[in-house]
């Protein structure tokens, strides 16, 4: 399963941050707003693809469904001529996303695990 966001489209930024008060604990909140203001100055300035959730079912690992998934998606980027925008939170799929023209931008080391933005250009 993935979740893209198409150019011009934005996670509602109120709403996640009223999530993030009412479920994580409050000693906590302060390093999760820390993580995703991070993470928000890695995101492209110019309209954008963003793959905020990619995920395979355990059971069905290494079996190629995530760089199906992944090419699938990335066809309408080239033919859009846009920007594709990742950030992953599993070092394990760091090499699929390279595999896939991703370039690795940078670690975020704000608590665990380590968040990795990644950014594409179209081909």
């Amino acid at each position: 399963m993935t979740i893209w966001l198409p150019p011009d489209v934005h996670a509602d930024e109120e709403a996640l941050a009223g999530l993030i008060q009412r479920s994580v604990p409050e000693h906590r909140q302060e390093e999760v707003f820390a993580v995703f203001q991070q993470m928000d100055s890695y995101h492209p300035s110019e309209p954008h693809w963003y793959l905020p959730l990619i995920g395979v079912d355990p059971a069905q690992h290494g079996r190629g469904y995530g760089s199906a998934l992944m090419a699938h998606a990335l066809i309408q980027c080239n033919r859009d001529k846009k920007l594709a925008y990742l950030e992953s939170s599993n070092p394990r799929n760091i090499t699929l996303h390279l595999r896939h023209g991703f370039e690795l931008l940078d670690t975020i080391r704000v608590g665990s695990p380590p968040i990795c933005p990644m950014l594409r250009k179209p081909r």
